[in-house]
């Protein structure tokens, strides 16, 4: 058996579980690995039997209600597995928390490449260009879902999606509080009163950028959507918002593209993404992008963050630099506010 990083579970218990319920595993080797990096669900690189999988776990210890809901990414997965959105193959759940501590589930794993960097190092121009353009394209796809078809009607609640966002995301920020931030009280308060109409309710991935995506090795196109954690029923808006952040926010902001030269990078502006986004969906929409829809991806963003900043305080973090990270709640949270202002020089807003 080869091992690699520090686990909190006995790696012998899962090679047992795990050969005990997969089929064609008679080769004996076996092999786990912690995927370095990453701020939600712990995730390993597992070898049984010469298969290639993927384990994401609940992290253990306390976690605020409804995070890292493991069973909620399967379930996704399996669901989505017969549509043309990609997803790599989900093969089983198991939330017996004797196996490695916690529930967790395992998936086959791609072969392919992912960008933690979203100037996309590395890349021709012109490929940068067709991997954002597979980005917008690939999330019209998942938009253009139809929930009850694929059995995801009670995934989440549907209408008021907004109201119920913005109340879910100040609880959370008020049940890992541990310090004034005056940004994101302002943006709790200025919300609800801004509320843009709704469009059909569709899944929404929650979490749509272009480090959580699959790309084939060679060309510039999306063989996998990863990371589901915050994925539910609600407004594709906020979605699509979320994952054009990019000329919002710096690369030392969580993979952001401001400042950079996107023209000789060969990456869309943010309105031809949002272009190509809209001429790919099958389904049109009824509603605009406003402000709104980026002021709200950009406060979520922030509780996220300030909740990965409480976990660093309390030695619960899933990353080494957690600390560091859950800084930024503040720098979305500011950049929010200057969204509010009209003081963004981002086009589009």
């Amino acid at each position: 058996m080869q091992t690699s990083g520090q686990f909190d579970f006995d790696p012998n218990v899962l090679a047992g579980f795990l050969r005990a319920r997969l089929a064609d595993v008679g080769d004996p080797g076996f092999s786990v690995e912690r995927i370095s990096g990453g701020q939600s669900n712990p995730t390993y690189f597992v070898t049984v039997g010469g298969r290639r999988l993927v384990m994401r776990k609940k992290p253990p210890g306390a976690v605020l209600p409804s995070a890292h809901a493991v069973d909620r990414e399967y379930r996704v997965l399996k669901a989505l597995v017969a549509t043309d959105v990609p997803v790599p193959t989900a093969v089983l759940y198991c939330d017996d928390s004797q196996v490695v501590g916690t529930p967790f589930y395992v998936m086959d794993r791609l072969e392919g490449r992912v960008f933690p960097d979203a100037s996309l190092p590395g890349v021709s121009p012109a490929d940068r260009s067709g991997m954002y353009f597979a980005m917008a394209e690939t999330l019209a796809k998942l938009h253009d879902v139809d929930p009850a078809a694929v059995g995801l009607s009670n995934y989440g609640a549907a209408g008021n999606y907004f109201q119920r966002q913005i109340g879910r995301w100040t609880k959370q920020y008020h049940q890992a509080r541990w310090r004034d931030l005056p940004d994101l009280e302002r943006l709790i308060e200025w919300l609800p009163n801004h509320l843009p109409p709704e469009d059909d309710t569709r899944l929404c991935h929650g979490d749509y950028r272009i480090g959580n995506l699959f790309f084939h090795t060679a060309e510039p196109r999306v063989i996998g959507v990863l990371d589901w954690e915050l994925s539910t029923l609600g407004q594709p808006l906020a979605d699509l918002a979320y994952s054009a952040l990019g000329q919002i926010t710096a690369p030392e902001e969580y993979g952001g593209l401001r400042g950079l030269d996107l023209k000789s990078l060969g990456i869309p502006s943010r309105d031809a993404y949002l272009e190509r986004y809209f001429a790919s969906r099958r389904t049109p929409l009824r509603q605009q992008l406003f402000p709104f829809h980026t002021i709200f991806a950009l406060f979520r963003l922030a509780v996220i963050f300030e909740g990965i900043a409480a976990r660093a305080r309390s030695g619960n973090a899933a990353s080494a630099d957690a600390a560091e990270v859950g800084e930024l709640s503040k720098v979305f949270a500011r950049r929010a506010i200057e969204c509010v202002e009209g003081r963004t020089d981002s086009p589009g807003l």
